[in-house]
């Protein structure tokens, strides 16, 4: 029997996400995406549809392999120009009372002390409710950006994140007590400094030491999303993430990553279905079948080849001008890549052209577009839950927000009548709605031990033994 889907809305804060040329759409709202009026209706949107999270992709690099420069993708718009999406939270936040916020943050050009303060911040101002994308910039663009030369190697970029994290894990579950905070008016104390510990870190990568700036947020540790579904990513998901996103047409292909990266988490000692997954899907949905294939064919009419072959070729590595159309897409991987994408076409059943690859693309990224009444949509979208053991669906759009409340309003009643869907939100934080439990990361995930060494010590130790080195 299906379990419950779980959806979240896919976006980015940019007048193109995964559907370049569709913000020309005399319906399509992307032009107010530096607003806030926009986002937080599309926030009630999703609250009112009964999402899980907002799940907002991000980057600093600019798609500049087309063409061997920037000019398409900014000519285009391809997810330029590009706002910070967590100057969004607090305002969504305000609006809503249980939707989660998925922001992207990269390991690579962050500092981790600096960025732990940042999503405890916002952990404390959601009441729990944000989630953290954890990504490895793989562009040189961005690289460049930051005074950097070039990206670094594609595994190396995961064992500087596996450092990250452990810093992190330090200052959010090693740091303060949970009794730490007094506030106690009578006796004039606020915070208990024998009940909080210095972090001292000396690793490879990062060097810091210091308190937490930040007391406890209600999860600790945010909500842990990643996305990498290479080798080296799924080993870096099966450590650390508490729901991967895929992006694959082939159902075969994410049964092979959900089934792999869950055998992997196992072999770690954590409880495989700790991890959640969530497929890219765009639904085109409408009261007939009739009027949904009108409605795709009437997105046609805007879509963007150009944006399209700048987009995939940010994302390939790969500068797709030098090619014909109906030449086989490259699967030669280049390191500064999304490597997944090239693996999900060199070992798909078909030789893919560029031709096809960009048609796919041009509405909705690289995940399927299901087409169809809300029955229809249901089906197919129980076959994908039924055929690759994911949890539910990052819902894409090819016009905004047009495509969120088309699904809140007419897929989701259809997927409550067959008992698929919540009909109602959990109490608590966003970790709590989604696996009915406590609001702190399990004993069994990377990050209890640091909890685990806060509370062996009894909260008094001073100075944390470092972190990101062998003990001495």
């Amino acid at each position: 029997m299906t379990k419950e889907i779980r959806v979240n809305g896919f976006a980015i804060h940019s007048p193109v996400h995964l559907s370049p040329g569709l913000w020309r759409h005399p319906r399509d709202r992307s032009l107010e995406f530096s607003t806030l009026d926009y986002w937080t209706d599309v926030a009630r949107i999703l609250e009112r549809g009964k999402f899980d999270a907002l799940f907002i992709a991000d980057s600093i690099s600019i798609h500049d392999i087309y063409q061997g420069n920037a000019d398409a993708s900014l000519r285009r718009a391809v997810q330029l120009p590009k706002h910070d999406p967590t100057l969004l939270v607090s305002a969504m936040a305000l609006v809503t009372e249980h939707l989660g916020f998925g922001i992207t943050g990269s390991v690579s050009y962050e500092a981790p002390y600096i960025f732990a303060r940042r999503f405890s911040t916002l952990d404390h101002l959601t009441k729990g409710r944000v989630a953290w994308n954890i990504v490895t910039n793989f562009s040189d663009a961005g690289a460049r950006a930051v005074g950097r030369t070039g990206v670094k190697a594609h595994d190396l970029r995961y064992d500087i994140a596996d450092e990250f994290l452990d810093a992190v894990y330090a200052l959010w579950e090693g740091s303060w007590a949970d009794d730490a905070l007094v506030a106690d008016r009578a006796s004039g104390v606020f915070a208990d400094p024998a009940r909080i510990r210095k972090v001292v870190h000396r690793g490879e990568h990062f060097q810091f030491e210091g308190v937490n700036i930040v007391d406890p947020s209600p999860q600790r540790t945010p909500f842990l999303f990643q996305a990498g579904t290479s080798h080296r990513g799924k080993d870096f998901a099966a450590r650390h993430a508490e729901a991967v996103f895929l992006s694959d047409p082939s159902q075969a292909n994410v049964a092979r990553n959900v089934a792999d990266t869950r055998a992997r988490a196992a072999g770690l000692g954590r409880d495989p279905n700790d991890i959640k997954f969530f497929s890219l899907v765009t639904v085109i949905v409408d009261e007939t079948e009739a009027a949904a294939h009108a409605k795709y064919r009437d997105y046609q009419r805007y879509i963007d080849l150009e944006g399209s072959l700048a987009l995939l070729s940010g994302w390939s590595g790969i500068d797709l001008s030098r090619y014909a159309l109906d030449d086989p897409f490259p699967t030669k991987k280049k390191d500064n890549a999304v490597t997944s994408l090239i693996d999900s076409f060199a070992g798909a059943e078909k030789v893919w052209t560029i031709r096809e690859v960009v048609t796919h693309n041009t509405i909705g990224g690289r995940g399927p577009v299901v087409i169809g009444t809300p029955a229809q949509v249901a089906d197919a979208l129980q076959g994908w839950m039924d055929e690759t053991d994911i949890d539910g669906f990052n819902l894409s759009y090819a016009v905004t927000t047009e495509g969120y409340s088309d699904f809140a309003d007419l897929v989701v009643p259809e997927l409550q009548r067959r008992g698929l869907y919540k009909t109602d939100y959990r109490a608590g934080t966003l970790r709590e709605k989604v696996f009915g439990r406590g609001r702190l990361l399990p004993d069994t995930h990377p990050a209890a031990r640091f909890r685990a060494a806060l509370a062996e010590s009894g909260g008094m130790q001073r100075d944390a033994a470092p972190t990101g080195l062998a003990p001495t």
